[in-house]
């Protein structure tokens, strides 16, 4: 058994305020498309129809990006290191976001997509990880709340410099400059003393063929995936399509953009009370299923919208609802990490959420089929809807409690 480390961080230390800066970047330069995205795809001359599918095929290729660059991060998180990511990750994301601002045709665009999702994919796992792993076991669900209020202010903040600017490709050099800058600081951030001595110990670190060598080890990262697909449920096909959505409800004047900032307003809300209500019944599974109780009721809500027609201000108004039951992201993610021992934390906590980020492709294209089989587009929604809660409350229900849990020990 490997020595904690005697380094202890509070709840708003550096690596804390650091690491919430850093997914603040992160969320603006991920959601940044989905609120630019038919400015920018029209001023690349393409028609409404080829705004909503060159839309479907830019973010499910960003996505694709996520999941490589999950699994590349997170290998390397527990090969070199945390910060080794966290530095890595914020070059790649920042360079590829202001070259995403000198695009000129829908290939470019995808390329820059792409490389912007690998390198998103290790922001805030790396964070989660390095805070857990330095912070008192009781006090690590709270930090690992802070990075992600702070974080998901980037999506409202995406919004609001789009707004003011009016210009598509500024927002891409305003993403990409945060980021550059944020390299200063975390030059100041000391590696975790528990992946030190486990370097030093010589065992088994990163591997995924390790990762699944085991059935019950290979089941328990499944299910950390599973339950977090009605997240990107509702970010990417309810709230990212939500002018669409609002068409088939007879709704018009739907802003996606708003929709998506409205959501994240629920979503910071969310995170927060998801910790404190995590840290009240001492339990991460009984937040989780609350947190799946009010999703499931908003998304309901949502979709009665098509019996009953309300307005824009009413879609934005479920918008906040879908987000702040969305909220559970940090528990599943902080469950990512509380899961594994240290030679493979990173490996999981980092890809897990960017696995998720991943599967939006694979749910569009349910969305796609099921809509197609029922010949509606709203039909489609809420099916897809009910198969993904479906399978999240079965992995939930099939995996270990882990609030307070020891993170030292290792995977064996």
């Amino acid at each position: 058994m490997i020595q904690r480390t005697p380094k202890v961080y509070g709840v708003f230390s550096l690596p804390v305020i650091v690491g919430a800066l850093g997914f603040f970047v992160d969320v603006y330069d991920l959601l940044l498309f989905s609120i630019i995205r038919k400015p920018s795809l029209a001023s690349l001359n393409l028609s409404p129809e080829e705004i909503l599918s060159k839309g479907e095929l830019i973010i499910s290729i960003q996505m694709i990006g996520l999941l490589l660059g999950g699994v590349i991060w997170g290998i390397m998180g527990d090969k070199k290191g945390r910060l080794s990511v966290l530095f890595g990750s914020i070059l790649l994301y920042s360079l590829a976001n202001i070259f995403n601002g000198m695009v000129h045709t829908v290939p470019q665009y995808v390329l820059m997509r792409f490389l912007a999702g690998v390198g998103l994919a290790g922001e805030l796992g790396a964070s989660i990880t390095l805070v857990s792993e330095m912070l008192p076991k009781e006090k690590r669900g709270i930090a690992a709340s802070v990075i992600a209020v702070v974080g998901v202010m980037g999506a409202i903040t995406a919004f609001f410099v789009y707004e003011a600017f009016q210009d598509w490709r500024l927002c891409f050099y305003i993403g990409g400059g945060m980021g550059l800058l944020l390299l200063v600081l975390r030059a100041n951030i000391m590696e975790s003393g528990m992946f030190a001595e486990v370097k030093e110990s010589g065992v088994t670190r990163g591997s995924f063929i390790f990762l699944f060598s085991k059935k019950e080890r290979a089941l328990r990262y499944l299910k950390g995936v599973l339950i977090g697909l009605p997240v990107w449920y509702a970010i990417g096909i309810l709230v990212t399509f939500s002018d669409k959505f609002g068409k088939e409800f007879g709704i018009d004047g739907v802003d996606p953009g708003k929709a998506i900032m409205f959501q994240y307003i629920g979503i910071a809300f969310g995170d927060l009370s998801a910790a404190l209500i995590s840290n009240y019944f001492k339990s991460r599974k009984k937040a989780l299923y609350l947190f799946f109780g009010i999703l499931s009721v908003c998304t309901i809500l949502y979709f009665l919208q098509g019996i009953f027609p309300g307005t824009p201000q009413t879609m934005y108004l479920l918008c906040i609802g879908l987000g702040f039951g969305a909220g559970f992201s940090v528990l599943y993610i902080t469950m990512s990490a509380e899961q594994f021992g240290t030679n493979l934390r990173a490996s999981t906590a980092i890809s897990i959420p960017n696995v998720v980020r991943g599967m939006l492709p694979l749910i569009i294209l349910l969305h796609k089929g099921l809509r197609n089989l029922t010949g509606n587009y709203v039909t489609g929604g809420w099916l897809t809807g009910i198969l993904i809660m479906l399978i999240a409350v079965w992995a939930a229900w099939h995996t270990k409690e882990s609030f307070a849990k020891d993170m030292n020990f290792l995977e064996e």
